[in-house]
């Protein structure tokens, strides 16, 4: 036989794929992963449009309950809105919380006046200006709406701040009222860190940065500074005061000292102006014996629906955010 007429061997290696035969594989592979993670994200969307439709339902179902059940009657009642604890921003109580409550009080059918019941230390005299100036807000917009506060324990400093700008203060004998003044106070640890053998270490940009340091001396200028700023609170603190009482208050300097009275003695001082508790002043000096509290404070639903509604949020940030990725 011929040798050109042999058959060829057919181990011969496969030829390599051509380039473009790589990247359409390549872009196949690329779209379904694009693909694949189109249907992920739209399966968190619905997921998360089901857990807040469920939150919204939970919400709409049960958050009567959780505040006791009460929808303000259209019938002639007395609101509350309770002033209770200490007040501060993030606290126990807040501007934010009482002048919702006073909002909604003003603002709701059959209420023949409100009552802020207080028993508070008071707090921040910043929440407590933005209730003052609230309370006189809606006193200009509602004349024939009276406004009153009734003290049972204590209404000093702050509380007394806020109750100063109602049109009665009533009280009991043994109620505790007044401290109108201003207080910044700490400590200073600078011998006990010579004592326990402590080298102290602060760098500052500005040459009072670290005023009031408990670990520094006294610094006479700052002290004077410091003091200057109390003092102009102060009088602002007396200002409040002498407008929402105004000739009531008696010509006696001791009552802006920072001092407090018993409820008895608020009364001789023009402090405050009669005896008096809630029910008593809603039945005869209101006129409207039913109550109706309209006082806003976070509840257990409260945190879990902020929660739910933060989880939400971070759920639909992701979603917005998220892209494909090898």
């Amino acid at each position: 036989m011929n040798e050109d007429s042999t058959p060829q061997s057919s181990t011969e290696p496969a030829r390599p794929s051509s380039g473009w035969d790589r990247e359409l594989l390549e872009k196949l592979l690329l779209e379904a992963l694009v693909e694949q993670r189109k249907a992920r994200r739209w399966s968190l969307a619905f997921r998360v449009f089901l857990v807040a439709a469920i939150g919204l339902g939970f919400i709409l179902a049960f958050k009567p309950l959780a505040q006791g059940g009460l929808t303000a009657p259209s019938k002639a009642h007395t609101a509350v809105v309770d002033v209770i604890g200490t007040i501060a921003e993030g606290g126990e109580i807040d501007a934010d919380t009482i002048i919702e409550g006073l909002r909604e009080a003003a603002e709701a059918k059959g209420v023949k006046g409100i009552v802020l019941r207080m028993n508070t230390p008071g707090g921040s005299p910043v929440q407590s200006a933005y209730v003052y100036d609230e309370i006189r807000r809606i006193k200009k917009e509602h004349p024939a709406l009276p406004i009153y506060a009734v003290v049972s324990d204590l209404c000093a400093s702050g509380g007394y701040y806020i109750a100063s700008a109602t049109d009665r203060i009533f009280v009991n004998p043994a109620s505790i009222v007044g401290s109108i003044g201003v207080i910044m106070n700490g400590f200073g640890f600078v011998g006990t860190l010579e004592k326990l053998g402590v080298e102290r270490r602060v760098m500052t940009a500005g040459d009072h940065k670290a005023i009031l340091d408990p670990f520094g001396p006294v610094d006479p200028a700052e002290k004077q500074h410091v003091q200057q700023l109390l003092n102009a609170v102060h009088q602002q603190f007396i200002a409040a005061v002498k407008a929402g009482r105004g000739d009531r208050l008696k010509d006696r300097p001791e009552i802006f000292s920072g001092l407090v009275w018993t409820g008895a003695e608020g009364i001789e001082l023009g402090l405050v102006d009669a005896v008096g508790e809630l029910h008593q002043v809603a039945e005869t000096v209101i006129g409207a014996k039913e109550i109706v509290n309209y006082s806003h404070r976070e509840t257990l639903l409260d945190r879990v629906i902020r929660q739910l509604g933060t989880s939400v949020e971070t759920a639909l940030t992701k979603l917005a955010t998220s892209s494909p990725r090898l």
